[in-house]
């Protein structure tokens, strides 16, 4: 008579000795798949936190040495010398953002003429990516969600409105507040802020101020959308302007199930930094090469679907 305990007992027997040789002859150092990525946004930010929150998660689940690296401040001079010394190191692949094209595309070129795969995340685009030869581009097409942006608010009826932008000079940013005036269909002022949430905030209150027509604001990232709330909170505007951004927080997430918020955009970051990860381990031990696009966005987060996402967010994964 057949007996499946029979046949289970040697097979686990043989399940463990192969784990048992393979735990006491692993993989050199040599042989371990080295990813490093190389961005504009510092692993502190809540944006990028969660974008190196994949990259981490991906390389302990596969046994990965990846590293993240960025400059201290938005300075795209000492990003290009972090990528040439990269470059020169070597590795498995290479997985980098390009928000100022003129300022870091010879370096990307180098890197791939080297040998060096290279994954452009976030901001550069597709086109920009394969004119430099890079593999593919993981993110969202930042005008066309801006453009989105803009048809919605314009179904509301609003026609002042204007996009407050943290950090001037990236390219992707800037493409979202292009994208939302082409969506609403008027000129749309973009209030140029800064970092610092206390100077962001001073920033918007004097907006307002001297605008006190503005009927919606935009903020392109969760950096310039908290400064912007408690600006409104200030003021005693919550809820009497409309308010929108591009990007997730715990608090953002909050405001949107408050209701003093109507939406938040979502490029689901954390798959920028996952999936290049397993992408370069595939390519060093078994040749499968990635070949497409991997769109990640934009997806926009509302009042009906925030609340299933703020223990993500809290968790860094959203």
């Amino acid at each position: 008579m057949f007996s499946l305990a029979k046949l289970i007992k040697p097979t686990l027997a043989m399940v463990a000795g192969v784990a048992l040789m393979t735990a006491a002859t692993g993989p050199s150092a040599a042989d371990e798949t080295r990813v490093v990525f190389v961005t504009h946004g510092q692993s502190g930010d809540p944006y990028w936190s969660v974008v190196k929150n994949g990259m981490d998660d991906a390389a302990k689940t596969l046994g990965v040495k990846a590293e993240y690296l960025s400059p201290e401040t938005f300075d795209m001079a000492k990003m290009a010398q972090m990528i040439d010394a990269i470059t020169a190191s070597k590795p498995d692949g290479m997985v980098v953002s390009i928000p100022d094209a003129a300022a870091l595309s010879e370096q990307v070129k180098n890197a791939v003429a080297s040998g060096i795969p290279v994954i452009v995340i976030d901001s550069g685009g597709s086109k920009l990516t394969h004119d430099l030869g890079g593999l593919l581009f993981m993110g969202q097409d930042e005008f066309q969600a801006g453009v989105m942006a803009g048809e919605r608010i314009k179904a509301l009826g609003i026609t002042k409105a204007v996009c407050s932008n943290h950090e001037v000079g990236n390219s992707s940013l800037d493409d979202r507040c292009a994208g939302f005036a082409k969506g609403l269909g008027v000129d749309v002022p973009v209030l140029n802020g800064v970092m610092d949430p206390t100077e962001m905030k001073n920033r918007v209150i004097a907006y307002l101020n001297a605008h006190a027509d503005t009927e919606f604001i935009l903020a392109v990232g969760a950096t310039g959308a908290e400064p912007m709330l408690t600006a409104l909170k200030e003021l005693g505007l919550v809820g009497k302007i409309k308010t929108g951004t591009f990007d997730l927080s715990p608090n953002v997430l909050q405001a949107i199930v408050d209701g003093n918020m109507e939406w938040g955009i979502d490029a689901q970051q954390y798959a920028m930094g996952y999936i290049p990860v397993v992408m370069f381990d595939l390519w060093k031990k078994y040749k499968i090469a990635p070949i497409a696009d991997y769109p990640t966005g934009p997806g926009f987060v509302t009042k009906d679907t925030a609340a299933s996402v703020i223990e993500l967010s809290k968790q860094g994964k959203r």
